[in-house]
Formats: structure tokens, C-alpha cells, sequence
């Protein structure tokens, strides 16, 4: 399931910042690369699918992962576990095949760094409310992001949970970014002339 050239024997390096950070881009063109990365000084899972699972150990600060997913509905799962209370971030990023730009696809964090408390919880959902109107959390990348749920579970000390899951479902599109992360990018816009890419949906992915 991991993918690029910093991936081997199950483990990944993170990426640097210049273009794509060395990762490189999938052999195939039915699929995109993401960058799954994961924050907490405890152990945190992601799970794609319900199938691949992503694990990061307490040795390990910040961990990366690079998966290629094909486009459609794709379903993540963020879990986190504690018995001193959780702390988990995760970020996940696109590669743009052709812009060798990484989006912003989404961000969560709660307690990193420090201990997730209900406050936590609220001040994220707040925050992801004020995502751009259809999920589009990176206007120049080509994934809206649908469905956020999480659950907790128990609290000893009535504030801060000692388990929590993120589940949340990445609509990828079809089309291919032609503009850089950063860049002023018009969703409702089309293609460059002789890009050969469709313009972007409107609403519904399947379109």
C-alpha cells in the first residue's frame, strides 16, 4: 500500500518542501498520491477503507505515510488510544501529478501537543465548519472532504477522553490540479486551453 520513493520495508521518510519532496508520482494515471501524516507522543492508526491500516509508534514524534488512492469516495479513520488522556494530529496531503504542489487536503488536531480535552474537541469542530462551502478545504487541489464524525470514549476525569476516532470520507475527483497550492485558484474555472482536463464539478464528484 505505501507508495514512493521514500517508503521502504513498511516505513516511510517524511518529504522535503522543495516541489515534490522527493516521493515521486504513481506509475499509473487512475491514481493520485497523498501524504497521510500523524502527530502524537502516543500510538495513533489510520485506516483506509477498513482495510489498510497505518500505524505510528510512540518512538516516533511525527510519522509520514505515502498511499496512492484511486479517485471516488475513499474512507479514512483516524484512532487514537490513552489511558493519560489521547493527543493526535493528522494531515493529509495531495500531490499534484503535474504541479509537483502538495494541497492541503485536511487537518485535525486535538491535545498536540499536550492532552485532547472536550474544550479540544469543540474548538476542532468550530474550525472545520469554517471549511469552504462543499468541503473543498484546498481550492487549487482536487478532493472535498464529506462526512467528519467522532466518537470518545470514557473520561475518568470528565474532561479529557482516553480514546478517540476521526472518521471522515475523501471525495477525490477525476480531474487533474493545474494550479499550485498557494495559487488563486477559481474552482469554477476551466483548465488551462490544451491541458486536456475537464473543469470541475460543481457539487457532485460523479459528475
Amino acid at each position: 500500500m505505501l507508495a514512493g520513493a521514500l517508503c521502504d520495508d513498511n516505513r516511510c521518510t517524511c518529504r522535503g518542501e522543495t516541489a515534490d519532496g522527493g516521493v515521486g508520482v504513481p506509475d499509473t494515471k487512475d491514481k493520485k498520491r497523498y501524504e497521510i501524516r500523524l502527530g502524537s507522543p502516543h500510538d495513533l492508526w489510520v485506516t483506509i477503507n477498513k482495510t489498510t491500516v497505518l500505524y505510528k509508534n510512540p518512538e516516533r514524534a511525527e510519522a509520514c505515510f505515502y498511499v496512492d488512492l484511486p479517485t471516488g469516495a475513499q474512507e479514512v479513520e483516524l484512532r487514537a488510544s490513552s489511558p493519560d488522556g489521547v493527543s493526535a494530529a493528522l494531515q493529509i496531503h495531495e500531490l499534484g501529478t503535474k504541479t509537483k504542489s502538495w494541497y492541503d487536503t485536511f487537518k485535525f488536531s486535538c491535545g498536540h501537543p499536550g492532552v485532547c480535552s472536550f474544550n479540544d474537541l469543540d474548538a476542532a469542530k468550530a474550525e472545520l465548519m469554517k471549511a469552504p462551502k462543499k468541503g473543498v478545504f484546498d481550492r487549487c487541489g482536487s478532493v472535498k472532504i464529506k462526512g467528519v464524525i467522532w466518537d470518545h470514549g470514557k473520561s475518568p476525569d470528565q474532561e479529557h477522553p482516553n480514546e478517540l476516532a476521526v472518521r471522515l470520507t475523501l471525495g477525490i475527483y477525476k480531474y487533474e490540479p493545474w494550479q499550485a497550492h498557494g495559487d488563486n485558484c477559481d474552482k469554477k474555472g476551466k483548465p488551462p486551453s490544451g491541458s486536456g482536463e475537464p473543469p470541475p464539478p460543481d457539487d457532485d464528484m460523479d459528475k
